[in-house]
């Protein structure tokens, strides 16, 4: 694998709409390999999102914007010449339908699917082919704000940092994840730029190592220092005064604060209370579900056993018909978290006065 400037450079979604694909980084190959798929079916679409080929809740919404669109492009082309909204409507909301049940979690695949839907709606007084034109600039809207969008939650959550800090991060919240700079990663990144010479620590986090895959690779690739640690070493480094601070991304926000993230994530929030240590969520507002009370209203994904039984080994690492337990997210009590980051602001307790403020740009 060629060596990369900066992870920066990396762009993990895009839209080939003169070939109608979309060219994707498979992102279960890092770091041995970086290779791009082109997606040129729903199927793959959906396969590509639920293999976690493509993952990280904004990259995801992405991915469904693209995958949608294209859709709708398809479904207009094989319509009868003539053929208007009401004959199109019905097989776009079976595509979106489909899309959804890729991932349960994750809110902004559902939230870059309703955008579009909402779209299509706005432009159904239009011919098919200006609608569908209209559905394109609406699913590159969602990428290009997320990449300011990022951005900004890294001005804010740097001003919650102070050089030469020792950071502790969860999963993979980076430019992976999302269109540019990433979420928790995005200050690290700023920080690299300004001097600020963060230390970052990287759980592997289980079952599928997406810290140890992704999140090193990108920092290294950055000239971050960073240092992998598994998951049940994260409490001795705080304990040694390693972690000044801990960032983390996450998939949804309830209305209260609770948050779901990579399963491992309420484990280190604990972690970060018992020693002090402030626990920060860097969240963009499309992944706050207002509608969302509390996290146990969240829906979490049951992922197959064999990712933790066989997948990253040679051989099967415990016994072939033992039983295993393999959550993909957990959630975390608003009570263990210090802040959330958004793009509009930082939101403080409580959560539920703070978040809806951050909805909109002030």
């Amino acid at each position: 694998m060629p060596p990369l400037e900066s992870a920066l450079a990396i762009e993990s979604v895009r839209l080939d709409d003169a070939n109608s694909a979309i060219i994707l980084l498979d992102q279960t190959l890092i770091p041995v390999e970086t290779k791009y798929l082109t997606l040129t079916t729903q199927e793959q679409v959906w396969e590509a999102i639920y293999e976690l080929r493509v993952r990280g809740a904004p990259a995801i919404g992405i991915a469904a914007g693209f995958g949608l669109y294209l859709a709708a492009k398809n479904i207009a082309a094989g319509l009868s010449a003539g053929a208007g909204f009401d004959a199109f409507y019905p097989l776009f909301v079976k595509a979106k339908e489909y899309l959804a049940s890729s991932r349960p979690t994750a809110v902004n695949l559902f939230w870059a699917l309703d955008r579009l839907d909402a779209c299509a709606k706005q432009n159904a007084h239009l011919p098919l082919a200006d609608m569908i034109s209209a559905l394109r600039a609406e699913a590159v809207a969602i990428k290009d704000e997320d990449e300011q969008m990022c951005k900004s939650m890294g001005e804010y959550g740097l001003t919650l940092l102070k050089p030469g800090m020792g950071l502790l991060t969860h999963c993979n919240p980076g430019t992976l994840a999302t269109a540019r700079y990433g979420t928790a990663t995005a200050p690290m990144y700023l920080g690299q730029e300004r001097g600020y010479d963060f230390k970052v620590f990287a759980d592997e986090t289980r079952p599928l190592l997406q810290g140890g895959r992704l999140t090193t690779f990108e920092l290294q690739s950055a000239g971050i220092d960073v240092t992998v640690i598994c998951d049940n070493m994260a409490s001795i480094v705080m304990k040694n005064g390693w972690v000044h601070a801990a960032l983390v991304g996450c998939d949804r926000v309830a209305a209260n604060g609770d948050f779901a993230n990579k399963i491992g994530t309420s484990g280190v929030a604990i972690l970060a209370k018992h020693y002090n240590i402030p626990f920060y969520v860097f969240a963009p507002t499309s992944t706050i579900d207002l509608n969302c009370a509390t996290g146990d209203d969240i829906h979490i994904e049951l992922r197959n056993p064999d990712e933790i039984k066989t997948k990253w080994y040679a051989r099967p690492m415990v016994p072939q018909d033992v039983k295993a337990y393999n959550p993909a997210f957990d959630v975390t009590d608003h009570s263990l978290v210090t802040a959330i980051v958004t793009e509009n602001g930082i939101a403080y307790p409580p959560f539920s006065e703070s978040l809806p403020r951050m909805m909109s740009p002030k």
